[in-house]
């Protein structure tokens, strides 16, 4: 059912555009879709379409970005469609854009059809689909006939207006009402043939027409950005390029009575054709069901539910994993099979348990845990973490809370050289038509903008070199930080004016996307074939990829993994094959039991000994060790935990240091709480901490104070606010005072911004202690391997030559008789 929209509020004649490219039409057009939706506001636009060229990548972005602020979302795309087989590569075929926009569901589906088909099976140079594919995905689609590449301009400025007509009519019978005809005015000569020709066709036909603007740029200012990115598309500097017509600001985001006061034609015919753009609108109306989680359907053995099958492998287990099954064990297991289950989750940990099996079976070398994951003793038991819970004081509510419904997060780190055996059993296991990887944008960052627009506008590489040096080369460093009043690079721009007029573009490019890759980590499993919940392409290396990034496959309720390769792994299984050799009376080391209180290495770790040690091994990192001088587990832990830039700089990780060695007094808000601090000496280091204070002192449950741990994350007001009422009137009923209970919340609200998962620490703490154990106990056959790995980094490689040196094993040559392949 269409849904009215209202005159536009900023001007006389409503007006909806609906031909619009964003930067992930990728260096072809500049706007960002927070900017598209902002500008639509300030126009007064009840709604907006994104038709990028070929691709959907920003689809989800626009839908959530629109309806967050009341605007109507429209998902389409742009074209290409040729005549004939598009698997057929023998030649260059003409092309004819069309875009299509959105009406429902089944529009949807056939949309993510018609584009993942574009690329999997028509991509030569573009993207491409031919007209019988458009035809039988037709349903649910508004087609518009394009512009200057459109199905009406190719064959009429080919002289060839029959072949136009022909195509017009064609397409008017496969779409009915809801095929129109588009005009678009930019003050070319060519447009305003095309115009006339099309508005013929329009009145022969009975076809309603609409007017877009085709933007490429949000605002008129923003043309001289859109040619860098053009030249840089086609590897041209400005001079070479021919780019006129872009230049004039005409390719912006445009009102409706902007576009009528430029146009040329008669003002009544533009006016209904803009007036036809809001009858459009009112057409789409699809609805997303986003935030649902769609788990793929486990194969369970028969008589079993995913639930009981579920609970039947963590009992197996329990024994096998926890020694002995106590009471405290079996009510930790209920406690979180019951949340598993009535959250909808058996599925999720089985698909995760199975490939986990799959990798220790085939001696793929496995991390023993990564983020929250490692808080759940399911997991321990399944096998898919190799961290005690209980033993380490790990909460499950940090990884699942019962009080916020949201897809479990197992992240997972395998071993480097063996990661895509493992996604491809994940293929194998569900269909490879259900299985991906996960696309990732590479971004123009400050320097890279700033050297892009030198480059193109044929500034000297010295020159442009070093005014990107004068940009900081921190990660995340914005352009509008580095030429602040009281920087090198701003003063720069207060003296120069051509300086100036580089940053000034540079800004406008910088954040825009310039490429595609494969996400590092991300896996989708769907229970559907992903083409029909998503579009798809290939990545350069041949792999299908889904278009839509991380964060839009989970807001569609897909299941993502991140599947992590881990070089430290890898390192830790070469060494321990090469000890089996040389010290077969040794066997295999079960590097995932050794014990935690080993004496060499708590000595070797005290002497800040830790080059190729796992996560102690920066400069930085080996100060803080050597200041503190680990002698337990815990310590090691909190290592881990407080070697960031917030604890470093608060001076959090002084004062712990300080408290170990007792140059500072450990004190304890409440006596109730130094079972939950005693181990960090008195301070608040982990974000379970803060749980389980306000479990203690608060009265909260542990998913409670889990809202809690995330509303101080977050510090909004009004939430912080609220958590206070609820954590002092706690406190009160446990007769902690008010002034105490407002003072602890304060220290809280200050060590949450700080704090870190302590599950993810003590998981990676583990991987630490394991490379130290081994290079204090084997230190030729770690070494070795640790050399191994990095065969590629000289300065890797003489750092760790030294190491060897100063520990007296002696580097030898390649020797053909005792060297062993690889």
């Amino acid at each position: 059912m269409s849904q009215p929209l209202n005159p536009s509020q900023h001007g006389s004649i409503p007006y909806v555009p609906l031909h619009q490219h964003s930067h992930y039409s990728i260096l072809q057009a500049s706007s960002k879709v927070k900017d598209l939706v902002a500008v639509a506001k300030e126009k007064g636009f009840e709604a907006l379409a994104l038709t990028d060229n070929g691709v959907m990548y920003g689809a989800l972005e626009l839908y959530q970005k629109a309806r967050n602020e009341g605007l109507k979302p429209i998902i389409g795309c742009e074209l290409c469609v040729i005549e004939g087989d598009i698997t057929d590569r023998s030649s260059r075929k003409t092309m004819h854009n069309v875009v299509l926009l959105v009406k429902d569901a089944t529009g949807y589906a056939n949309l993510l059809k018609l584009v993942s088909m574009a690329h999997l099976q028509g991509f030569y140079y573009k993207p491409r689909i031919n007209w019988s594919l458009l035809e039988a995905h037709s349903e649910g689609l508004i087609c518009l006939t394009g512009s200057l590449n459109g199905a009406i301009a190719v064959p009429f400025l080919r002289n060839n207006p029959q072949a136009a007509r022909e195509r017009v009519a064609w397409l008017a019978k496969v779409f009915g009402p809801d095929l129109y005809i588009e005009l678009t005015d930019h003050g070319l000569d060519t447009e305003k043939m095309v115009n006339q020709f099309a508005l013929s066709l329009a009145n022969e036909l009975g076809i309603e027409l609409v007017v877009t603007n085709d933007s490429h740029y949000t605002w008129p200012d923003d043309a001289s950005a859109h040619q860098i990115l053009l030249c840089l598309q086609s590897g041209k500097t400005l001079s070479e390029a021919s780019l006129s017509k872009y230049h004039d600001g005409s390719y912006s985001v445009k009102s409706g009575d902007e576009l009528l006061a430029n146009f040329n034609l008669d003002a009544d015919v533009v006016e209904q054709a803009l007036r036809n753009t809001v009858a459009v609108a009112q057409k789409c109306n699809l609805e997303l069901e986003l935030g649902k989680s769609i788990l793929p359907d486990f194969p369970v053995p028969e008589g079993h539910s995913a639930d009981s099958y579920l609970r039947e492998l963590v009992l197996q287990f329990a024994h096998e994993r926890c020694g002995e099954v106590n009471e405290a064990v079996v009510a930790r297991l209920d406690y979180e099979l019951d949340i598993i289950s009535n959250m909808g989750f058996p599925a999720y940990f089985l698909i995760v348990w199975d490939f986990m099996n799959y990798a220790r079976k085939n001696n793929i070398p496995v991390g023993p845990g990564r983020g929250s994951a490692a808080g759940s003793l399911v997991a321990y038991c399944l096998g898919i973490t190799n961290i005690d819970p209980m033993e380490h004081n790990l909460l499950f509510e940090r990884f699942l809370n019962p009080e916020r419904v949201s897809m479990p997060d197992i992240d997972i780190d395998f071993c480097i050289d063996r990661r895509e055996a493992v996604i491809n059993y994940v293929s194998q296991r569900y269909g490879s038509e259900r299985v991906a990887q996960i696309i990732t944008f590479g971004t123009l960052a400050a320097r890279a903008a700033l050297k892009a627009v030198c480059r193109v506008k044929e500034i000297p590489f010295a020159e442009s070199d070093r005014l990107a040096k004068l940009i900081p080369s921190l990660p995340g460093t914005k352009l509008a930080e580095a030429t602040a009043p009281d920087t090198p690079l701003g003063a720069e721009v207060a003296q120069n004016p051509q300086v100036r007029e580089l940053v000034e573009i540079a800004l406008q490019i910088e954040g825009c996307n310039s490429n595609t890759g494969i996400h590092a980590a991300g896996v989708v499993i769907s229970k559907d074939p992903l083409d029909t919940v998503l579009p798809l392409q290939y990545a350069k290396d041949g792999q299908v990829v889904t278009q839509y990034p991380m964060d839009d496959v989970g807001a569609i309720g897909l299941l993502k993994m991140d599947f992590l390769g881990l070089r430290n792994l890898t390192i830790i299984d070469n060494a321990l094959a090469m000890i089996e050799k040389t010290h077969p009376d040794t066997g295999r080391i079960d590097i995932d039991h050794i014990r935690l209180d080993d004496t060499a290495v708590y000595d070797m770790l005290c002497r800040a000994d830790t080059d190729g040690v796992f996560q102690l091994e920066s400069g930085g990192m080996r100060a803080l060790v050597k200041d503190l001088k680990p002698n337990c587990f815990e310590d090691i832990n909190a290592l881990v935990a407080l070697y960031r830039p917030g604890p470093l700089n608060s001076g959090m990780a002084t004062e712990f240091v300080n408290r170990k060695h007792g140059r500072s007094r450990i004190d304890y808000p409440d006596p109730k709480l130094e079972p939950i601090l005693k181990d960090t000496y008195g301070t608040i280091v982990y974000q379970e901490q803060i749980m389980q204070v306000a479990q203690t002192l608060g009265g909260y449950t542990l998913g409670q104070a889990d809202l809690l741990r995330r509303a101080m994350g977050k510090k909004k007001q009004e939430e912080m606010d609220k958590q206070r009422d609820m954590f002092v009137s706690g406190c009160l009923k446990g007769n902690l005072g008010e002034d105490k209970a407002n003072k602890l919340f304060d220290t809280m609200a200050e060590f949450a911004a700080y704090c870190f998962n302590r599950s993810h620490s003590a998981a990676y703490a583990f991987v630490a202690y394991q490379t130290a154990y081994l290079k204090a106990h084997y230190p030729v056959e770690y070494l070795s391997a640790l050399l191994s790995s990095v065969s590629n980094d000289l300065d890797k490689i003489q750092q760790y030559m030294v190491t060897a040196r100063t520990m007296g094993i002696a580097i030898l040559p390649p020797d053909i008789n005792h060297s062993d392949s690889t």
